[in-house]
């Protein structure tokens, strides 16, 4: 087996707070493991608790009237109704764009509502979003079938064709969409390249970054003008919440704020405390999850019934130079093709391994394992799987933080026992 080959020191390494002023007791300078510990939390707490309550509240009382009315004329930085705000939502917020680098974090139900919140604010009638065309299934759906009944096109164009898509920027044009790592198929943009193109025209930029998190890549210091994760996944760690969030800066998410207020979009006291716990070993977590991957994608890519490995990690991958140039690691997520076409033989695959769970999701502590063709895909017709790229053989392995060589054992009795 090669040895582990993970960039520690490349322009994906940089991991400083920006300062915000919010009474943080991790000022700017910590690294992200302190970061993840302490940011956007104050230092003493309500009750003297070392973890930051849950407020199980839907609304929130005033003394008297004048204090309604300095609220509002003073712009007091309190809650005042559950659809606008929790105080633990503050927290997660502020900890959370701490470890992005950005200057405000929004907090949202799920990372499609998430999307959906800031594609809402917006667009409007007549404009255009330009997407790269490996994108995960559902954002599509969203756009083609949804935001298309309000008047607004979507534009796909082949993934890491920046010619192509500065080629289909028009007057139009207001959003430029991308995921790195994409998923499944793992490829990995150009961050830097990819926010030149949107202010070389004037478009705004978005990066859904859920499978490389803050750990690995760090769009916000690249340029690109929003971050989008699935906070479900690494962020929150453990296969127990659904969230998502949105990190720029202040004055591009005010707008986008001020709408998940109407749109209700919010997450709930418990999930935003199991948020914030899960946050507490993120990087702990992420370097486990790093280590398991790429040794993962190794032992696959020699063994002997795997065709192909989709892993930023590997040489063989095509995208590997950007991600050495950009990541500080590559994640647990490992794509890979049998050398058999047939999908029965790869669902037996799927089926024989007994320490990854099939499930859909991914980036908790427990491994998930998955036929793309079964899960997302199955009621797709064969021609719209060819057009996504989701052939029969196809396995998707989220690895979790067990240990790499349980992985690998167990990996290797599926393989060599169905063949």
């Amino acid at each position: 087996m090669s040895p582990i080959q993970v960039s520690e020191t490349n322009p994906g390494d940089s991991r400083k707070e920006t300062s915000r002023g919010d009474g943080s007791s991790a000022p700017p300078g910590h690294q992200m493991s302190t970061l993840a510990v302490h940011a956007g939390e104050s230092r003493q707490k309500p009750g003297d608790s070392i973890t930051d309550p849950i407020f199980c509240a839907s609304t929130y009382t005033f003394r008297d009237t004048q204090a309604i009315i300095d609220f509002i004329e003073q712009e007091q930085p309190r809650e005042e109704y559950g659809r606008y705000g929790n105080p633990g939502e503050r927290v997660a917020e502020r900890k959370i764009a701490a470890l992005e680098g950005a200057e405000e974090a929004v907090l949202y139900s799920s990372g499609m509502a998430a999307l959906v919140g800031l594609l809402m604010t917006k667009l409007s009638s007549g404009d255009e979003v330009i997407f790269f065309n490996e994108c995960y299934h559902r954002s599509r759906e969203f756009c083609r079938k949804h935001l298309s009944r309000f008047g607004v096109t979507t534009i796909d164009v082949p993934t890491g064709d920046y010619d192509a898509m500065r080629a289909a920027i028009g007057p139009q044009t207001r959003m430029l969409i991308s995921e790195s790592p994409t998923n499944p198929h793992q490829s990995v943009v150009d961050i830097h390249r990819f926010a030149k193109l949107g202010h070389d025209t004037g478009v705004e930029t978005l990066i859904d970054a859920t499978l490389a998190t803050p750990y690995n890549l760090r769009p916000i210091e690249a340029g690109v003008d929003y971050v989008l994760h699935s906070a479900t996944k690494y962020l929150g760690g453990h296969n127990d919440l659904l969230a998502g969030v949105i990190a720029g800066s202040q004055k591009m998410l005010e707008p986008v704020r001020y709408l998940r207020g109407i749109m209700g979009a919010i997450n709930g006291p418990q999930n935003i405390y199991l948020l914030l716990r899960g946050l507490k070993t993120f990087e702990l977590r992420m370097a486990r999850h790093n280590e398991n991957g790429q040794r993962v994608a190794q032992f696959l890519e020699a063994h002997p019934r795997v065709e192909k490995v989709y892993y930023p990690g590997l040489p063989s991958h095509r995208d590997h130079d950007i991600a050495v140039r950009t990541m500080r690691g590559y994640g647990g997520l490992v794509t890979f093709l049998l050398k058999e076409a047939d999908w029965r033989a790869t669902a037996d695959v799927v089926d024989a391994v007994t320490i990854p769970r099939i499930a859909p999701s991914l980036g908790g502590v427990e491994s998930l394992i998955e036929q793309p063709l079964v899960m997302s895909y199955y009621q797709c017709t064969p021609q719209e799987r060819a057009e996504y790229g989701i052939p029969d053989n196809m396995i998707r392995l989220s690895c979790g933080i067990e240990d790499s060589s349980d992985l690998i054992a167990d990996l290797t009795q599926a393989l060599d026992g169905t063949s």
